[in-house]
């Protein structure tokens, strides 16, 4: 029998071997050309997976688009999605990311990508990132996958992505990095940020220039049980003045678990529901949308249909041309193309369908922290810059909400409210 050797090198750095064995374990590829975009990419994209946990039995998928301005100097985003179990691709071409889909009716044929103008790459380096796993193209190596799907193991998974990905990218390690997200990453991003600045403390590898991070409209305390929800009906004359007098008399601002034997309440409550059922709570101009006939499946002509898209297209019907939601499904018809997936550099076989958003995830997720404002007030004590944004037609985490917790943490106002303008007029 052969006995063991072992190696030893000098002259490399602790970070330098970290690096070496990490080229091993990660995979990145870079993505000239997209299926559905017209010739070269002209920004730089790379995708890829990095293994996380225990032996690396999540594999989280990425997208890093460097910035178009000074990617050497300009700060490092890491973006999540809200949801949980949104993709970080649906952040990418529905958001802030520098593609668009071309919306139009789908005709069988793959979707169009075009540009994006007004993407936060134009000055930043950002990574899009499918957590947690099994949203997008990310995936378990073995079935435990959803007992491992918490708020908790999100934290803890995307702490060793972001570290591991750094390792393995060391050009952006002097980067200023910042931690970004929406919606339900409210909850996700303040404690990822305080366990980077507790390691920060302790000297983790690699060193990390942490400067801050970015929320907008955050989930923050999911113990609101429909306040602010019903202060911003009031507020958008969703519900009459009537209404909202009497929730206020009979049911005292407890929403949540409303006495069978509060009768008063109780009618209240059902009064109000009803005046916003027909609203779409997510952009409340926009249209409240049913799902319509005919299937997809009956309006693709002559086109031979990967293994993949065959999944979906027999089963939910598809949403009204005009609506968010048809603007969505085009990230499904494309992400379920063999050819985007082979340009995509993703592994066969690893995931079934891809959906811009889970139902497996949220079915699963366990839902462990009840409120991130502790984070917010413990992060911003110790200097860390953060940028709060939300869209004020916002049912579901309305900005009252928000404003509301901002202003508990009792610092003075150094920029008094004032109106910002956007080519010549006033848009917010």
């Amino acid at each position: 029998m052969a006995k063991p050797r072992l190696y030893f090198i000098l002259g490399l750095s602790t970070l330098d071997w970290y690096r070496r064995i990490l080229l091993l374990l990660l995979s990145a590829s870079t993505v000239k050309y997209l299926p559905g975009f017209q010739g070269p990419l002209p920004f730089h994209l790379e995708t890829g997976y990095v293994g996380v946990g225990e032996s690396e039995n999540v594999q989280l998928f990425y997208y890093f688009v460097k910035s178009e301005r000074n990617p050497e100097k300009d700060p490092l985003l890491l973006w999540l999605t809200g949801g949980p179990g949104c993709s970080g691709w649906s952040a990418l071409v529905y958001e802030i990311g520098p593609l668009n889909y071309k919306i139009e009716p789908y005709n069988g044929s793959l979707p169009t990508l075009v540009l994006n103008q007004y993407s936060w790459t134009k000055v930043s380096n950002i990574i899009f990132v499918d957590s947690p796993v099994t949203t997008g193209f990310s995936y378990a190596k073995t079935s435990l996958a959803y007992d491992q799907l918490g708020d908790f193991n999100q934290v803890r998974y995307l702490l060793q992505f972001i570290k591991k990905w750094l390792i393995n990218h060391t050009e952006f390690i002097s980067n200023p990095l910042y931690i970004a997200g929406d919606s339900y990453s409210g909850i996700i991003v303040p404690p990822l940020v305080q366990q980077i600045s507790n390691g920060i403390k302790e000297g983790s590898i690699p060193p990390l220039d942490l400067k801050g991070y970015i929320l907008g409209n955050p989930v923050t305390d999911r113990s609101n049980d429909n306040t602010y929800q019903i202060l911003f009906g009031r507020g958008m004359a969703l519900i009459s003045d009537e209404i909202y007098q009497l929730l206020e008399k009979s049911c005292g601002g407890e929403y949540k678990n409303i006495s069978p034997n509060n009768t008063m309440c109780l009618k209240a409550f059902e009064a109000y529901q009803k005046c916003i059922s027909g609203i779409n709570q997510a952009h409340i101009l926009e249209p409240h949308c049913a799902f319509a006939s005919p299937k997809p499946q009956n309006i693709i002509k002559g086109r031979s249909l990967n293994q993949y898209s065959e999944v979906f297209l027999h089963s939910d019907p598809l949403p009204q041309f005009g609506c968010r939601e048809y603007d969505q499904l085009l990230s499904r018809y494309w992400a379920n193309d063999f050819h985007v997936r082979e340009a995509l550099h993703t592994r066969k076989g690893s995931i079934g369908e891809w959906r811009r958003c889970s139902d497996e995830v949220q079915n699963h997720y366990k839902y462990e922290v009840f409120s991130s404002f502790q984070y917010h007030a413990k992060l911003s004590a110790q200097g860390y810059r953060s940028l709060i944004y939300s869209g004020d037609h916002d049912m579901m985490v309305p900005y009252l909400e928000t404003q509301a917790w901002i202003k508990s943490l009792n610092y003075s106002i150094v920029d008094d409210w004032r109106p910002w303008i956007v080519q010549g007029q006033v848009a917010g």
